[in-house]
Parts: C-alpha cells; sequence; structure tokens
C-alpha cells in the first residue's frame, strides 16, 4: 500500500486546496473548509511560506477552524522549520485554528519515508486550542513531551517512527486525548522502537480520556499485540487497532489469551499474516458480543528465499 491520495477533509471538513496566484478560483468562506496550502517538492513556482502569506492576506484568517499542510519545497531534502516558524508566526491571526495536519505529501510528490521532518512539539505548544494534529514522515521527526489540556485526537503517520518519537508522545500529558494513532514502522526506514516503549501508553495513567488506540503499520506487531493483552487502557477503549503491521497468529493469540476483548465496537486486524483457523477463533470470540472485526488480509503479501527464509512487510514502508 502506498499514499496515493491527499486528505479529502480534515475536522469534518471539505479540504480545499488554496489555489496558485494566478487562479481566478472563488474562495469559500473561511471556517466552511479544511484549507489545503501546497507548494511544489519539485522545482516550485513558489515556495510554500509565500503561498501562506498569499493566503493570510486573501482570507479572513479569524474564522479558519483547520489547515492542512501540503508539499514545501524539497521535502525530500528539506525539513519543514521554516513552514512551523510561519504558522507559530501567524498564530494571534489563527485563534479558531483547531485542527492541523502537518505533511499531507503522497507517493507521486514524495515517499513517506522520504518527507524530512523535525521537531513538531512546538506546534502543540504554540496552539495550545489545538483539538486535533497529525503529521506525515518520519526521518528527522522529533516529539518533546509536552502537556496539552485541549488535544483530543493526535496521529503520526511514518515508514519508521524514532523510538525517541515514541517515547515523546507516552511522555506527554494529554488529558483531553480520545484518539491515537501511531504508525511505529520498520528498522529499515528508522523504526527503532521496541513495545516497551509503549508502557506509558498502554498504562492509560497520562490518557484517562483515550478511547480509540491505534498501534499499527509495525514490524513488531506480535510484540505489540502481546503486549497490548495486558494493558490497563485497552478497558475503556472502544476502537483497538493494531493494523497494517505483521501480525502472525502468535500475536493474534497472545491477544486472545489476555484480557477479553468484548467490550470493544472495533477490533481492526486488516493487512495481516494469519492462518484461517486464528481468524475463526477471533470471530468466534468477539463477533457474537457485537465487536466488528476487520481481518481483511488486504495486501499483505510475502516472499519466500531459497532457503526458506520469508519476509513479511507493513503496509506502508518507503
Amino acid at each position: 500500500m502506498t499514499i496515493g491520495d491527499h486528505l479529502h477533509e480534515l475536522y469534518g471538513l471539505p479540504a480545499f486546496t488554496f489555489p496558485g496566484p494566478d487562479a481566478k478560483t472563488e474562495l469559500p468562506e473561511a471556517g466552511a473548509v479544511a484549507w489545503r496550502i501546497t507548494s511544489d517538492v519539485y522545482d516550485a513556482d513558489e515556495e510554500w511560506e509565500a503561498a501562506f502569506a498569499r493566503f493570510c492576506s486573501a482570507v479572513d484568517t479569524t474564522g479558519v477552524r483547520a489547515l492542512i499542510v501540503g508539499a514545501w519545497q524539497e521535502a525530500y531534502d528539506t525539513d519543514p522549520s521554516s513552514v512551523i516558524e510561519a504558522l507559530l508566526a501567524a498564530r494571534d491571526r489563527l485563534p479558531a485554528l483547531r485542527s492541523l495536519f502537518l505533511g499531507d505529501i503522497v507517493m507521486e510528490e514524495c515517499e513517506i519515508s522520504w518527507i524530512n521532518q523535525t521537531d513538531v512539539s512546538g506546534l502543540l505548544e504554540g496552539f495550545p486550542a489545538l483539538e486535533e494534529f497529525g503529521v506525515r514522515g518520519g526521518s528527522g521527526l522529533g516529539f518533546t513531551a509536552v502537556s496539552h489540556q485541549s488535544l483530543r485526537k493526535l496521529e503520526v503517520e511514518t515508514g519508521g517512527m524514532p523510538a525517541e518519537v515514541v517515547r515523546g508522545v507516552a511522555a506527554s500529558e494529554l488529558p483531553a486525548l480520545e484518539h491515537l494513532d501511531l504508525w511505529l514502522g520498520t528498522p529499515d526506514y528508522g523504526g527503532d522502537s521496541e513495545a516497551a516503549d509503549l508502557e506509558p501508553i498502554l498504562s492509560g495513567t497520562r490518557l484517562p480520556s483515550l478511547r480509540h488506540l491505534a498501534l499499527r503499520n509495525s514490524e513488531m506487531q506480535d510484540e505489540v499485540a502481546a503486549a497490548v493483552a495486558s494493558a490497563p487502557v485497552v478497558a475503556r477503549l472502544e476502537v483497538l487497532d493494531l493494523s497494517m503491521g505483521v501480525l502472525s497468529d502468535e500475536g493474534a493469540a497472545a491477544l486472545l489469551a489476555g484480557q477479553p476483548l468484548t467490550h470493544l465496537k472495533t477490533l481492526d486486524l486488516h493487512h495481516n499474516y494469519l492462518s484461517e483457523p486464528l481468524k475463526e477463533r477471533i470471530r468466534d470470540t468477539l463477533e457474537p458480543a457485537g465487536v466488528v472485526v476487520d481481518l481483511d488480509r488486504d495486501d499483505a503479501d510475502e516472499d519466500e528465499d531459497d532457503d526458506g527464509t520469508v519476509y513479511r512487510y507493513v503496509a506502508v514502508g518507503e
């Protein structure tokens, strides 16, 4: 699987790409859409910061509720420090901003693990009223532990998440957070965390409002599943998502052998390497209780060497 489509919506608002300098497009009301500000990765005619300056001049920014940061010039070689600086400089002009996504960049523009990032926690500190924050790209990504009282949804999409990022998220005080989505990825692209790094998240101590937990796209999905099986936070979840990774019968069996999951509304395990007997065990255990279970193998293919070595892959790596 690759990321081939830009975000269609954010904060429940349809995405609208702010037009180029020569376009005659009629602009919607400031609060009616999620504004996507973008440049070109290659040979940009207008840099992202210039497009954002035009946006701030053309739109009543006091009504803007959602912003999508698309491609910035040379994202494969340049981190978004100047983009973040521009956003923070404009924060007084964005009092209604509640949702921000940094790096809505698709495969044709830059592969997810080629997207250069930087420490993004300053955006949360600079926008204390944010309710949703998302970021895509793991190269150079940083996330320093923060305390944020308003954030309800946090998404970090990578092909390989640095352990420091996992630990930074885990050490953050996020009392309002309801939805956490981490794409842990693979060591081939910088994903060097271990299941133990997730322990503060799984304890739930700093996340009293958490209802939707996604720990996915992971090469260590079996270890994650085993850790989740006894995690205190699971008892108050409505959605548990362990999809997109290298989940095998070992991890799924550990999950079934742990605490009951019949209270969940949804268990998402799509893109997996489970046998049919194990899938049947999951269905027989959870579906009678009304749990919606996604066991679609999706595009989870595997390769085998001549020596019998089997290779399995996360959904989104490079």
